[in-house]
């Protein structure tokens, strides 16, 4: 296509066509413009996300503001907003994985998992007291960790890639945080912002994936000495390193790939439970241990 450009003399203000020679196969203007305007709206909607993680506030759905908004879409928000982070100095140390369970992806209307960032601002250890209000709103899931020795790299990872890999596993929380109304949120919102990533809690006793069978390992939440939730690993996809070999393969499509000693939230193996305020959570997980932590 060729163009010849007459420019405004507002600097806020795009090129405009004047003539034009192009062939069937060329976009049209509209086409051209409505991307532009896309990215210019993916990077509006993550400076909105940050702005509500340091205000510990929430916005409106994103879905119902940008009609036709698409998971594609949510992804790129997700990565400006995490290099936003980045530059505000937060270091990544892992990834987290959602939606690894057939309840919640019924549940979602999505029929893969989805993933987010973590930081080092969201690593806690286990018997910390946690800041309530840091967060909009507090529910809990039962995990497993990997953390990896060697790095993985896509498209073709398998589970068998993921056990080489991984160091040890350890026993965890996942604290779920929404900067985005709750009430009608679908899975594009919550991709956007980091599929709900408020932090973690680590604990327990970490051990070698030839020690245990991983499939088997079993928790029980507890909220303030009463088990809320059970269930036990295999929940995950069959097998947790399954959400691990996922993530690897589906990050190779955006040209990512996980690298040696990040920490990797395999997906929850219970429902989320809600947290008020005074709250103490405690997952036991049998031979590895406990995680805890209270809100305060």
């Amino acid at each position: 296509m060729i163009y010849d450009f007459k420019y405004d003399t507002d600097p806020g203000v795009r090129a405009v066509t004047r003539r034009r020679i192009r062939s069937p196969r060329d976009p049209s203007e509209d086409e051209v413009e409505r991307k532009l305007l896309e990215q210019t709206r993916i990077e509006e909607i993550a400076d909105e996300l940050v702005a509500a993680h340091h205000e510990r506030g929430t916005v409106p759905l994103l879905t119902a503001r940008n009609p036709g908004m698409t998971v594609d879409d949510a992804y790129a928000v997700q990565s400006v907003w995490a290099k936003r982070r980045q530059a505000d100095g937060a270091r990544l140390v892992g990834r987290k994985i959602g939606l690894t369970s057939k309840v919640m992806q019924v549940a979602t209307g999505i029929t893969e998992p989805d993933y987010g960032v973590i930081f080092d601002d969201m690593v806690v250890e286990s018997g910390a007291s946690v800041e309530f209000d840091r967060f909009s709103n507090v529910r809990i899931e039962v995990e497993l960790a990997f953390v990896l020795a060697k790095p993985l790299q896509g498209p073709d990872v398998t589970i068998f890639d993921v056990l080489d890999a991984t160091a040890y596993v350890v026993p965890a929380l996942e604290i779920l945080n929404s900067h985005i109304e709750m009430q009608g949120r679908t899975i594009v919102d919550t991709i956007s912002d980091n599929a709900a990533m408020g932090a973690m809690v680590v604990g327990g006793r970490p051990v070698k994936v030839d020690d245990v069978d991983l499939r088997w390992i079993s928790a029980l939440l507890y909220r303030n000495q009463t088990i809320e939730e059970s269930g036990v690993a295999a929940a995950v996809l069959g097998h947790p390193a399954m959400g691990v070999a996922w993530l690897a393969n589906k990050l190779a499509q955006h040209e990512q790939s996980l690298e040696a000693g990040e920490i990797i939230l395999a997906g929850s193996f219970t429902r989320p439970m809600w947290v008020e305020r005074g709250d103490t959570v405690h997952a036991d997980y049998g031979q590895l241990g406990a995680v805890t932590c209270r809100f305060e």
